[in-house]
């Protein structure tokens, strides 16, 4: 199916100082499910309002991550009522990153919009974030900036979960969290996300060289059903962090971290042997008497392992990149000279 392109004006952008005229031809927008009976005829009736009306190519695709309750059924319901719509039902209940990693897999847009089923992000915001893609940005990222829920268990616990994971990341956004978000299918296609980690993409992105912006949208309160996350999916994000910051910094080279834990050990190992000798020689301490012993032989295995454990990940490094044929850099463009001189 084909349709006109809308002036992005229309889009509620601005052609003025666009970076970008790469057209946008299709839009996949990802629907995770767990547990939304009641929400699902609503938020597919809203999402087709809009998509509707931005004369564009679309499909919307529900994924029904393991619901107990009847979302599955109302998914069926409203999917014989709208060609657009293709529903994902996945055998059981995965957690939200890995039923988006479904949806991007089986998606076919150019342009990929996740969005909550919980109408709790409003679709409308979704024109305004096309427009700021056409303006030369791959990722637009949404910030609740008057968000409703829950002033200390939600609101003040993300505040601080999303400055610390700015301040580690090096990528200052208010909003991680927020589940409506736009990105460029090439952006987002090669990544292979697990755990928390889909809240992580725009700091992926922006670590391969892709512009990163973001924008305030709408949040409103939920009405039909209740919240799936707790004061425990800050621990989940938390280690999640300390993943994608390894992977960053260490991911090529993995024997720089494990070899400097070891090398640091290693250096312990020496001082303490030292010191046991300098108190046996000049103090007449006898080794058996003081701890030096036992912390020298331990710092030193532990010394020996992580090198040893740093050289096997080099390994497995190597073999991953040469079992995918798949190189240790991404090129964004290749300009060659036409000059004839």
């Amino acid at each position: 199916m084909s349709a006109e392109i809308r002036p992005l004006a229309d889009l509620g952008g601005t052609a003025e100082g666009a970076q970008s005229t790469k057209p946008i031809e299709s839009l996949s927008v990802i629907v995770p499910v767990y547990n939304e009976e009641g929400n699902i005829a609503p938020v597919c009736q809203a999402l087709t309002d809009v998509l509707a009306g931005l004369g564009l190519p679309y499909e919307i695709i529900f994924v029904n991550d393991g619901s107990t309750d009847g979302s599955i059924g109302e998914l069926r319901q409203v999917a014989k009522k709208h060609p657009h719509i293709k529903i994902i039902d996945l055998r059981r209940n995965y957690g939200q990153t890995a039923a988006l990693m479904a949806g991007i897999d089986h998606a076919t847009g150019e342009i990929l919009i996740p969005i909550d089923a919980d109408l709790q992000n409003d679709p409308s915001d979704i024109p305004a974030m096309i427009a700021k893609l056409r303006d030369g940005y791959d990722v637009v990222s949404g910030w609740r900036a008057t968000r409703q829920d829950s002033a200390i268990s939600r609101n003040l616990v993300s505040r601080m979960a999303n400055r610390m994971i700015s301040f580690i990341s090096g990528v200052h956004l208010h909003d991680y969290g927020c589940t409506l978000k736009a990105y460029r299918s090439e952006v987002i296609k090669g990544f292979r996300l697990y755990g928390e980690m889909h809240r992580f993409i725009p700091i992926y992105a922006t670590w391969m060289g892709a512009k990163v912006c973001e924008m305030p949208v709408q949040h409103r309160a939920r009405k039909v059903g209740h919240s799936k996350y707790g004061l425990e999916r800050v621990f989940k994000v938390i280690l999640d962090l300390i993943v994608v910051k390894f992977l960053d910094r260490y991911f090529v080279k993995p024997i720089y971290i494990f070899g400097g834990f070891g090398i640091a050990a290693l250096f312990l190992s020496a001082i303490f042997f030292l010191l046991m000798i300098y108190w046996k020689l000049v103090d007449g301490v006898s080794m058996i008497q003081t701890p030096m012993p036992v912390l020298a032989s331990v710092t030193f295995l532990v010394g020996v392992m992580s090198i040893l454990m740093g050289l096997l990940a080099e390994i497995l490094v190597r073999i991953y990149f040469e079992s995918q044929d798949r190189p240790a850099y991404d090129v964004r463009s290749i300009i060659a000279s036409t000059s004839d001189d």
